[in-house]
């Protein structure tokens, strides 16, 4: 038994369209079109774009009409009437130099030729080859002032100097005279009103030891001369001592040595004249500067064992190696200005400590001059520290040289007087 066919139970046939299952209004025929795909995003605006033709016709219409703006903004005269001016210059009044002046330029309308001018047969000559000499022409010389002209003249100049060389020396006045003395004018160096000399730097000082004036003696004139005695320390001698009395630089004072080697004659080197244990008297400077470490020191007078003395007008202090001056201790007060330093700080600490935020005007103006003047006062004792010199101090003891540099005549020690 074969199978049931479907369509004939149905009663159509089989290419009749076959009823939709639903019979909605929404329900729509099947039909052999593929379906349009589906869209995820809208379409995006149209885009609206000007014409070319359109942008370049307003392009030379702009050109064209700021080319005309131009074109009439450069012509002349196209505004209203003429300007009325100012000032007029119609009037003006012509120099007299000017006014004898031709015009124009064109050339000067020349009349008959005078009497005795050779221009034109001198021309005619020169034309012909023939040589022309021209002839001499004389030039009066201008008359000279008069007499009377000449007298004035001297008169005039003997005034003129006469005002300005006139004697300002001031006489004495007699008891009877009445008329006053003309006072002498200051000049401008007491009034501080000359001018001060330039201070010379480095390269000048340079230039000026090398633009120096040559010595042009070859010869020295002096010559060689005996010693003035046979017992003579001459110069360059150096006597050696040991300090008897400190040094210290605060303030200044003497000092006092003693001769520790016999010194001899220089000619010889056999006479005693210095025997040891001689005192020496001398002073030192006390003026030291920042950073200075040495103190000079000077002699004045020798004194014998035996009571005589002689002075040594001065004689420089040495150290055994030569060196001017004398040095030992140096103390540069380092712990009174690292104290100054540190009262300074505290004390600028101290005055900001207490600002606040909500403090009144008043308050805040009286906490500000205090800190100030505490600052002020900070400043001023650090700076008085810095001002304070080193202090240098020379032991009792301390060897020390005296350079001769007068010759000294002396006599033999232990001689009879």
């Amino acid at each position: 038994m074969s199978a049931a066919d479907p369509y004939k139970e149905e009663g159509r046939e089989p290419d009749a369209p076959r009823p939709t299952d639903a019979g909605g209004d929404d329900a729509q025929p099947l039909t052999g079109e593929p379906v349009a795909p589906m869209r995820l995003r809208s379409e995006p605006p149209r885009v609206t774009r000007l014409s070319r033709k359109v942008l370049a016709g307003l392009g030379v219409v702009a050109s064209m009409g700021v080319g005309g703006a131009l074109i009439y903004a450069l012509q002349v005269g196209h505004g209203g009437g003429k300007s009325e001016e100012l000032y007029s210059t119609d009037n003006r009044t012509t120099p007299d130099g000017l006014n004898g002046l031709p015009k124009d330029y064109t050339g000067p309308v020349l009349g008959p030729p005078l009497p005795g001018d050779l221009g034109r047969p001198m021309l005619d000559a020169q034309n012909r080859g023939q040589p022309v000499t021209p002839p001499a022409m004389t030039t009066p010389m201008p008359a000279g002032p008069s007499p009377e002209e000449q007298r004035r003249l001297q008169e005039l100049e003997a005034a003129r100097l006469a005002k300005l060389f006139a004697p300002t020396e001031t006489h004495k006045a007699t008891p009877g005279a009445s008329t006053p003395s003309a006072a002498p004018m200051p000049d401008l160096a007491s009034l501080g009103l000359a001018p001060q000399p330039a201070t010379p730097s480095a390269q000048d000082r340079q230039l000026a030891f090398l633009n120096q004036t040559p010595d042009k003696r070859t010869v020295s004139p002096d010559r060689v001369a005996a010693p003035a005695s046979p017992n003579v320390l001459q110069a360059g001698a150096v006597i050696a001592a040991a300090l008897i009395t400190g040094i210290r630089s605060d303030l200044p004072g003497q000092i006092t040595a003693q001769v520790t080697e016999n010194i001899y004659d220089s000619p010889t080197g056999r006479i005693l004249l210095i025997p040891q244990g001689t005192r020496v008297i001398g002073q030192y400077d006390n003026g030291v500067g920042f950073g200075q470490r040495r103190i000079l020191l000077v002699w004045n007078r020798l004194i014998f064992p035996n009571g005589r003395s002689i002075v040594l007008e001065r004689q420089p202090g040495t150290d055994p190696q030569g060196y001017a001056g004398l040095e030992d201790g140096v103390d540069y007060h380092w712990s009174e200005l690292f104290k100054a330093a540190a009262l300074s700080t505290l004390l600028s600490i101290g005055s900001q400590a207490g600002s606040s935020g909500d403090e009144s005007e008043i308050a805040r103006a009286l906490r500000q001059g205090a800190s100030d003047s505490v600052s002020q006062v900070g400043r001023q004792v650090v700076g008085r520290q810095l001002d304070i010199a080193p202090t240098l101090t020379i032991r009792p003891g301390f060897p020390v040289r005296v350079i001769v540099t007068r010759d000294l005549v002396l006599e033999p020690y232990g001689s009879a007087p």
